[in-house]
């Protein structure tokens, strides 16, 4: 079965996308996939700069999550919404990792993955915007986004104490989103 990474585009404590994407995890892991669950926190690394890249080289925790995706068939990723987009913290981490390493294939972190996408916000529309872009942005990079994403409204409402979602009717769309994924993700890889 495939094997899924699986993070939020949020460091926030309590953060809701954090909530949701541990549930498509979940989802993943039922139907048979090893997934790695990772906070973006662990990874901290400079706003990508190619001086930067030029004179320092890619930073060490841009590598370890470069070599994470590479060793994974997919991602499971939940995007906070800024401003109809996705926040600068995910978008740094994928550029990062989209840089070539000596002896690596361009893009390798990317060609030949699936993804399966999801938002969360206390809003009515549920970070729906930001999937549109996320989707874009990954599909440009080689991976194939699978086609069900899911965008929860007013989360705020759905969580219970821990930070996890207590609705059922949203854990069994995301645990299906993680199914599906994953599922997706061995026929690719196969």
């Amino acid at each position: 079965m495939a094997k899924i990474l699986a993070f939020a585009g949020s460091t926030r404590e309590g953060s809701f996308n954090h909530a949701i994407v541990n549930v498509a995890a979940e989802g993943a892991k039922e139907a048979g996939a090893q997934v790695t669950v990772i906070n973006l926190a662990d990874y901290a690394m400079p706003l990508f700069n190619e001086d930067e890249e030029a004179k320092f080289g890619i930073p060490e925790r841009a590598k370890a999550l470069k070599a994470l995706m590479i060793e994974h068939d997919g991602f499971l990723i939940a995007s906070p919404e800024y401003n109809s987009s996705y926040p600068a913290l995910l978008k740094n981490a994928i550029d990062w990792a989209s840089r070539m390493d000596e002896g690596e294939k361009p893009l390798a972190a990317y060609r030949g993955k699936v993804a399966g996408i999801m938002a969360a916000s206390a809003g009515g529309l549920g970070g729906m915007r930001v999937l549109v872009v996320l989707r874009m942005l990954l599909e440009n990079l080689g991976v194939i986004v699978a086609p069900n994403q899911k965008a929860i409204a007013k989360v705020d409402s759905l969580i219970g104490e821990n930070h996890k979602l207590i609705d059922e009717k949203t854990i069994t769309q995301l645990k299906t989103l993680g199914k599906q994924t994953a599922e997706l993700a061995t026929k690719i890889a196969n």
